[in-house]
């Protein structure tokens, strides 16, 4: 199959790697939630802890409308659950995020067949711990977070809230369909082409993919190191605030009274277009459309760095293991395998993006696209999610961006994504506020 029909984009992976990008945005990298979690902490016991086995296909729940075999939710939404009581902040953790004594799957099974428990929490935990946050449980989501339709063939699919014959997006499809069904307050994803925003937009939910360097990745499994990212997940921007104040304690909004807005036009479905504009115009803030030719060619260098990145992070576990990846994900590691050409021309498309974006910043406060071009689509559709993320050319940045739900008068929502400078989180829940509060009005 060719390189594009897995990325949506062609994609030249790896000769030379090198993870050489400095951390943008605040502080040391480490977002204030980077000491490691104690040992005091309590932990579920053995009488406390259900661990969910691992799925072979075909062992599903439900059908779908279209008659499409169901993971059960119970199942697939979570890998492993915890009971839980207290008044504690309801917290899933995606499960590529170590927790101490806990063995991380990745979703996967040849990483789960040989996984031990985590000898010590990843940093990002710390705050959420400190916070006494109450771990529901370990979340689902698409194998060794490479993928962006949430489908798991070993522990099964999280089901769409919103619609069972839709895939849930991915890769952090278990963390948004728990906020979306009120299984968890907040969810910890991580975002490396989009895995935060695309789920959060299949499923109706809001979502931060927080600036690249300023939450810590020690513990947490690579796909890409140059463009992960960890951040909160949740029903609304409440949620997301809440889930910044665990990843980094003391964080509080930061409110611009009148920001200005530059709309960048991509290739949607007029009535995703329609509804953005429709939202944006409601929150009577300055709009300026922008033409910004540069977007396309940012999306397919990302996609090169990005399997690139995940050949090397992954690459030898599939050689030991070529029957315990899914064909879909091993297609798409195997790409970072021979095809080198592009990898340093993409490196200067993202130096040459970086500094578009600066100059693009120097002019609006923020970017606005619609997170996705297409609805959530079915799961015989569900690969063209690879050509209608909106989300590439963020990563390539290293910028920050939220997405949320927005209402279009029909039986889905669709999403808007808000792209800030660097660091900019606070400022951007404070005008996701804004906006939630303009599409209660629509």
């Amino acid at each position: 199959m060719a390189l594009g029909q897995h990325l949506g984009q062609p994609v030249l992976p790896a000769g030379q790697h090198t993870y050489d990008r400095a951390p943008l945005g605040k502080g040391d990298g480490k977002g204030g939630a980077d000491a490691r979690g104690s040992t005091g902490h309590e932990y579920p016991g053995a009488c406390d802890l259900h661990v969910v086995p691992n799925l072979c296909p075909g062992a599903h729940g439900p059908s779908a409308p279209s008659g499409r075999p169901l993971a059960s939710h119970a199942v697939s939404t979570f890998i492993t659950r915890f009971d839980t009581t207290g008044p504690g902040v309801r917290l899933a953790v995606k499960d590529l995020i170590d927790m101490e004594g806990i063995p991380t799957t990745a979703g996967c099974k040849a990483v789960a067949d040989e996984a031990a428990p985590a000898p010590a929490d990843a940093h990002c935990l710390a705050g959420a711990r400190a916070a006494g946050a109450r771990i529901v449980g370990r979340a689902n989501l698409h194998e060794l977070a490479l993928g962006v339709t949430g489908v798991n063939r070993w522990f099964g699919t999280p089901v769409n809230p919103l619609d069972p014959a839709l895939v849930p997006g991915g890769s952090s499809s278990g963390s948004a369909v728990a906020v979306a069904t009120g299984e968890a307050d907040v969810a910890y994803g991580s975002d490396t082409g989009g895995s935060v925003r695309i789920p959060s937009a299949c499923c109706g939910t809001a979502g931060l993919k927080t600036t690249w360097g300023r939450v810590s990745l020690d513990g947490v499994w690579p796909l890409s190191p140059s463009f992960d990212t960890v951040g909160p997940m949740a029903r609304d921007v409440a949620g997301l605030l809440t889930g910044m104040t665990l990843l980094e304690p003391g964080f509080a909004v930061d409110p611009i009274p009148a920001p200005r807005i530059g709309r960048i036009r991509v290739l949607a479905d007029p009535r995703i277009d329609e509804a953005v504009d429709r939202l944006l115009a409601a929150s009577e803030w300055e709009l300026v459309d922008l033409v910004v030719p540069e977007w396309e060619e940012a999306s397919v260098a990302a996609g090169v760095l990005l399997v690139a990145e995940a050949w090397v992070s992954n690459g030898e576990l599939l050689a030991r293991h070529p029957d315990k990846i899914g064909e879909d994900v091993s297609s798409r590691l195997l790409l970072g395998h021979d095809v080198e050409a592009n990898l340093a021309a993409s490196r200067v498309v993202q130096h040459n993006w970086q500094a578009r974006l600066d100059v693009l910043f120097d002019q609006v406060d923020f970017l606005a696209t619609p997170t996705l071009s297409i609805f959530p689509p079915g799961f015989d559709e569900a690969d063209d999610l690879l050509f209608a993320r909106c989300t590439l050319p963020v990563n390539l940045a290293g910028v920050p961006a939220l997405c949320m739900p927005v209402p279009t008068g029909g039986p889905l929502p669709t999403s808007i994504q808000l792209i800030g400078p660097a660091g900019a989180e606070e400022r951007l829940l404070a005008a996701g506020s804004t906006l939630e509060a303009a599409a209660k009005t629509l």
